[in-house]
This record gives structure tokens, sequence and C-alpha cells, in this order.
């Protein structure tokens, strides 16, 4: 009987898995590592990491818009106008600061919670209970946006335009229609897809490969309803940050 030694690794060095991909010298090893972040991505679906680029770049644009307003306000010498003030509404004879806003927030928040519940739903192949809170997510979104719309005209009547106010700083105007319309648009947006998707999910088009259409390639996987919840919390995720550097400074 023999007996195979095999001398111990030198202390510090790092002994290759034995399926490990050996990295190539020269050049090859060069055009390997710019590729290499391909690799990062071969366990995770098309649709989720596109979903993912997408809110990375509309992450830039918010931030843009955010620290164009701050950038504004901190440099103007014209007084701002209170928040406090403006977003307040009347019941009887006293005015409430900030009670809508608090109540569009709420909503939002509400809505990430459906939203979460949906995917596990989803998941789980319950279709019936996933659209049905989709469904209901959607609700919450289309009340915020009821709610904005009502702001913005309450606003106009007072005079508020994006060039001008009566009530402080010119800026006050742009600043409010701009980053408030942008996100708006992302939550209307979210409504229609979530009703989308919804309807998509009520039929049972992600079950039966026979169905084809819009959105529905992958079959017998609810990743969709994953992929719509990244979005839709990062709409509400966006909001906080709105509500606490727009309403609350």
């Amino acid at each position: 009987m023999t007996i195979d030694i095999h001398p111990l690794p030198a202390r510090g060095s790092v002994r290759a898995a034995p399926n490990a991909l050996e990295r190539p010298s020269g050049v090859k090893g060069v055009f390997a590592d710019w590729g290499s972040d391909q690799r990062s991505f071969k366990t995770a679906s098309w649709g989720k990491t596109m979903m993912w680029i997408f809110l990375v770049s509309d992450t830039f644009i918010f931030s843009c818009f955010l620290i164009s307003y701050m950038t504004v306000r901190m440099s103007t010498t014209v007084e701002w106008p209170h928040p406090s003030e403006i977003f307040a509404l009347e019941f009887n004879g006293r005015k409430i600061p900030l009670i809508l806003i608090a109540i569009m927030t709420f909503d939002l928040i509400t809505s990430s919670g459906t939203m979460a519940m949906a995917v596990n739903f989803g998941y789980a192949k319950n279709r019936r209970m996933a659209a049905f809170l989709m469904v209901v997510t959607a609700f919450f979104g289309a009340t915020f946006v009821g709610m904005q719309a009502f702001e913005w005209t309450k606003l106009i009547h007072e005079g508020v335009r994006p060039w001008g106010n009566p009530f402080g700083a010119a800026q006050f105007g742009s600043c409010f229609f701009m980053i408030t319309g942008f996100h708006g648009f992302h939550v209307s947006v979210g409504v229609l897809f979530l009703l989308f998707i919804a309807r998509n999910v009520w039929r049972g088009d992600y079950d039966f490969p026979e169905k084809r259409g819009f959105f529905t390639g992958r079959k017998g996987r609810y990743e969709i309803i994953e992929i719509m919840g990244l979005y839709w919390h990062f709409v509400d995720l966006v909001w906080v940050f709105i509500f606490a550097l727009f309403y609350l400074w």
C-alpha cells in the first residue's frame, strides 16, 4: 500500500477551486478583466437587470433636480416661501399645515406594503391575490395623483406659476412644478403598468405557454411582479426625499 503525500500550500497562497476559471495571461487577460462584469449578471434575469439599470439612471435625474433645488434655495436673496403655510388646508376655519402632504405620504407608504404582498403572493403562484393586491396598489397610486392634482390646482388658483409667485422667491414655482410633476408622471406610468400586469396575472397569461402577448414571455414565472415592485418601491423612496427636502425643510 502506498500513501500519496501532497505538499501543503505555502502560507499566503490561495488554492484555486477545482472548476475555477484561470485568468488568461497577456492581452487576453486584459480583455477578460474588461468582460468580467458580465459574469455578475449570469444569475439575474434580463428584465430585472434592465430595471435596476433604469432605476440607477433615474436616480441621477432626481438627484440633479433635488440638488439644483437646494442650490437655488440656499443662494436666493429673496425669502423662500414657508411650506407649512402654503401647503396648509383650512378645516372649520382653522389652517392645518401639511395635512394633505401627510396623507399623500401615508398613501404611498401603504401602497409599498400592498406591492410587497403582491410580490409574495406572485411567487406563491396565488395569482388571484397577487392581481388583487396590484389593483389595490394602483388605486393608492391613482389616489396620490388625484391629491397631487388638487394640490396643483389650489396653488395655481393662488397665483403660483413656474416663473413667479406672490409668496416669495420666484424660483419656488419652477422647482415645485418640475420636481413634483416629474415624480407624479412616474406614479401615473406605474399605475398604468400595474393595471396592465394585474390583468395578465388575473388571466393566467404567465402560466399557459399558448398565450402570447406583451410582457408574457417568461411562462410559469411571476418575476414581472417583482420587477414592477422594484419600480414602485423606487417611486415611493423618491417621494420620501421630496417630502423631507421640499416640504419639511
